[in-house]
Formats: structure tokens, C-alpha cells, sequence
């Protein structure tokens, strides 16, 4: 029994990892259960037994980004300390290093809202979810920061944090795009300053000097 459930996790692994590539590779409309099944060197049955269907792979692959992306990240900004401008540099290292550790499962992310972003399913309300926490978080940290005196105030919480996740996103895909030609430490580096000298109140003396 128990080398029967190592060989399912497996199969179940090596089913994810494939599905993973092709969907961010082709899209999940361009992708087949086919494709998954052959690129894994497993039957079509195998995928069924294992998932039942594509959405269902899918949505395993969104439950383990939103581990990834959302509560790493939440826990990496919370431990950084009680500056905000430290959280939020925290928060962005943070996804930063899933850039490159990480990188399709971001991408995965943010491919999959854009795709599905006119229909209304499970998968739909999946990728909500995981933003709507990524937002919320994001939205928090900057009302602290604005509290402290440390984040500006002259332009709302909720489209301040739109500002910081958009260049966020809007980053991984121009890397995704370009990534013969643009190296992936400088881009991130550019994205901290960008972000944090953009949110950061104007005059205030708090990231003069910090390393970036």
C-alpha cells in the first residue's frame, strides 16, 4: 500500500510540473488533457484518475501558488519588522526571489487571470481569491505606511496598492517577454526603487540612502 500512494504522488507530481510548463507556455485553452498526459509519459486515463478533469488540474496548481505567493509573502513582509517601508521592500524581495525559484508559478498566476478574466467558474473565483489577498495585504501595509507618516496620502489606499501590484505583475510578464535580454536581479531592483520611492511621502527622509 504504501508504495502503491509514493507511486500515485508521483504520477500526481509529475502531472502538475508538466501541466505547469504547458499552461504557461500555451495557454490553458491551447492545452489538452492529451498533451499533459503524453508530456508526463501517462495515459489520458491516468490524468482522470488522478484529477477528473483539466479545471481540476488547474485549480491544484492555483491552491499551491496561493502557498507560494500569497502566504510566503504575507509572512516574509510580517517578519521584517514594524517599519512599513521595510514590510513592503520585504514583500517585493520576497516575490522577487520566486522570479527565480519560482518563476511559472507566478507566471501561472498571472497568465491565468488574464485568460480567464471574462469568464465566470471556479477557476475564475480561485484566482479572485488569491488577489484579493495579495491586495488586501498590500492595501494594509500602505495604510500603516500612510499612518506612520512613511507612505503619501494624497492618492487613495486601494489605488496606491493597484499601482504597486500592476508594476508587480506588469514586471514578471515584461521579464517572461524579454528574458534574453533583460537580467533578472536589475529588473527586480528597478522595481523596488520604483515602487518604493513612488509610494513613499514625498520629502520624507525615511529611504534616503537605503540600499536597494
Amino acid at each position: 500500500m504504501k508504495k502503491k500512494a509514493e507511486q500515485r504522488q508521483i504520477s500526481v507530481e509529475k502531472l502538475l510540473a508538466v501541466a505547469l510548463r504547458l499552461f504557461v507556455s500555451r495557454g490553458y485553452g491551447s492545452t489538452t488533457l492529451e498533451q499533459i498526459a503524453a508530456a508526463a509519459r501517462l495515459s489520458k486515463g491516468a490524468v482522470y484518475f488522478y484529477f477528473g478533469s483539466k479545471e481540476s488540474v488547474l485549480l491544484e496548481l492555483l491552491q499551491r501558488v496561493q502557498t507560494v505567493v500569497v502566504d510566503d509573502a504575507i509572512r516574509a513582509a510580517t517578519a521584517a519588522g514594524p517599519s512599513a517601508i521595510d514590510r513592503l521592500v520585504a514583500f517585493l524581495h520576497n516575490q522577487a526571489k520566486l522570479g527565480i525559484s519560482r518563476r511559472d508559478d507566478v507566471l501561472l498566476l498571472i497568465l491565468m487571470s488574464l485568460e480567464f478574466s471574462h469568464r465566470r467558474d471556479k477557476v475564475t473565483r480561485c484566482i479572485a481569491d488569491v488577489y484579493r489577498r495579495l491586495h488586501k495585504h498590500v492595501e494594509a501595509l500602505i495604510r500603516s505606511g500612510q499612518k506612520s507618516g512613511e507612505f503619501r496620502t494624497d492618492v487613495p489606499v486601494r489605488e496606491l496598492a493597484a499601482i504597486v501590484m500592476a508594476n508587480h505583475d506588469g514586471t514578471f510578464l515584461e521579464w517572461y517577454r524579454r528574458a534574453d535580454a533583460l537580467s533578472g536581479p536589475n529588473l527586480v531592483r528597478a522595481l523596488r526603487s520604483v515602487v518604493l520611492y513612488g509610494v513613499a511621502r514625498p520629502g520624507t527622509g525615511r529611504t534616503e540612502g537605503r540600499k536597494l
